[in-house]
C-alpha cells in the first residue's frame, strides 16, 4: 500500500503531497524534511530504494524534482519505479514538458490526474492510454 507520495524539488519545498494514511499536520511536515534529506543526499549510483521508519521511500529524480512513494516493506519496488515514471509520462502529456511551475499553477489538475492513477493507496491503472482517454472525458464534463 502507498502510505503518501511526494513532490519536492531539491530546495525541498513540497509542491505535492498526498497522504493515504492520516497524520498529523506537525507529523507530516516532519515527514516532509526527513523524506527530502533523505533522498537528495543520496549518491545517484545508489539504488533509488531505501528504508524509512518501518517502511521504505521509492524515488526518482526529473531535472530538479524528486518523486517520492512511501510504501509497505514487503511491496515490489520495481513496479512501483515504473509507476513514478508513468506518472510523469502522463504530466508531460498534459503538461508538455512538466516543470515546477505546471505543478504549481495547476494543482487542481496534478492532483485529478493522481486520483484517476491512484485510488486509495493502491495502483489503480497502469495504461498510459487509459487514464489519458478518462482524463479526456473529464475535461469535458467540465
Amino acid at each position: 500500500m502507498i502510505r503518501f507520495i511526494l513532490l519536492q524539488n531539491r530546495q525541498g519545498k513540497t509542491r505535492l503531497a498526498k497522504y493515504y494514511v492520516p497524520l498529523e499536520e506537525s507529523e507530516k511536515h516532519k515527514v516532509e524534511y526527513e523524506v527530502h534529506r533523505l533522498v537528495v543526499n543520496r549518491d545517484p549510483k545508489f539504488t533509488n530504494f531505501v528504508e524509512f521508519r518501518t517502511h521504505k521511500v521509492i524515488y526518482r529524480r526529473y531535472a530538479g524534482l524528486f518523486f517520492s512513494l512511501c510504501v509497505d516493506i514487503t511491496d515490489n519496488e520495481l513496479a512501483y519505479l515504473e509507476s513514478i515514471h508513468l506518472f510523469v509520462e502522463i504530466l508531460d502529456h498534459f503538461f508538455s514538458n512538466v516543470c515546477e511551475l505546471d505543478l504549481v499553477f495547476n494543482f487542481h489538475k496534478v492532483y485529478l490526474i493522481l486520483d484517476e492513477f491512484i485510488l486509495a493507496g493502491e495502483l489503480q491503472e497502469t495504461s498510459k492510454k487509459a487514464i489519458i482517454e478518462r482524463m479526456g472525458e473529464l475535461e469535458k464534463q467540465e
